[in-house]
């Protein structure tokens, strides 16, 4: 039985026709997104979703857009227990509580093609890490890697030690809570990860300045018909686009993007 099917008694057909189905679930937290039309019936869906899903333990709704410097949504909680959770990704465990800290389930695959990427004892560094994700996953499937990874939120920074921890890469993984101008480590690095796809091209200057002649780094950008601004930066540090892939949609003729640059 779907979400749909449950609720068939319990909302009109116009109600049903509106019900958006799909939902993220971040550990046992799983995160609606409820039409105007349904407010009403919130809870009465949250609780439909609880019976039918038996890992999830929280349901909440999204009250508004990512802002901000640590990107964060609100979340309505509409049934169920608290928000800090355990996510399981690519054989990782991830703390987290998405009210405090960016995560996206959608970019699980993105994270593992990364990786798989990787050689071994290649150094990584991760910009703009949130709770780890990126570089937690790319040194358990490539254990030989040494990955340094910069963030600013403090909360963020403190669940990605815990991850660090949690996922025994000590050795391998280390956090640097901050502004990147200021505690990226003063290193020169294979790769370079920038998964902050709205503003990451404004700081291909810290990129290009500890990334090896002959690296790449990994600018996620969100592109559409005029990419001025991201365009004139990667030719101003004189990139060259190895690469071009569309990662997710993000709106109508606009795409989440991974774009490769070589430095030469």
């Amino acid at each position: 039985m779907d979400l749909k099917e449950a609720l068939r008694s319990k909302l009109t057909d116009k109600e049903l026709q509106s019900l958006k189905t799909s939902f993220d679930v971040i550990g046992h937290v799983a995160i609606l997104e409820i039409p105007e039309g349904l407010v009403k019936k919130e809870k009465i869906i949250a609780q439909a979703l609880l019976k039918l899903h038996k890992n999830v333990k929280t349901v909440c709704k999204k009250s508004g857009e990512r802002s901000g410097t640590y990107r964060l949504r609100k979340l309505k909680k509409l049934a169920g227990n608290g928000f800090e959770t355990v996510h399981k990704e690519s054989g990782c465990l991830f703390k987290l509580d998405p009210r405090k800290a960016y995560f996206s389930v959608r970019e699980s695959t993105e994270r593992l093609r990364l990786a798989q990427e990787l050689k071994p004892k290649e150094k990584i560094l991760v910009l703009f890490s949130g709770i780890g994700p990126f570089g937690i996953v790319a040194a358990k499937k490539q254990p030989g890697c040494i990955v340094d990874m910069v963030e600013i939120n403090p909360t963020a920074c403190e669940y990605a030690e815990e991850n660090i921890r949690l996922n025994k890469v000590q050795e391998s993984v280390k956090s640097f809570c901050g502004d990147a101008n200021k505690v990226t480590p003063s290193k020169k690095y294979d790769r370079i990860v920038m998964p902050l796809p709205e503003t990451a091209y404004r700081f291909l200057d810290i990129a290009v300045s500890h990334c090896k002649k002959g690296g790449i780094i990994y600018l996620y950008a969100i592109l559409g018909k005029e990419n001025t601004e991201v365009e004139e930066e990667i030719k101003k540090h004189k990139l060259k686009i190895v690469n071009k892939r569309n990662v997710l949609p993000y709106a109508p003729g606009v795409w989440k993007v991974c774009l490769e640059l070589k430095v030469d």
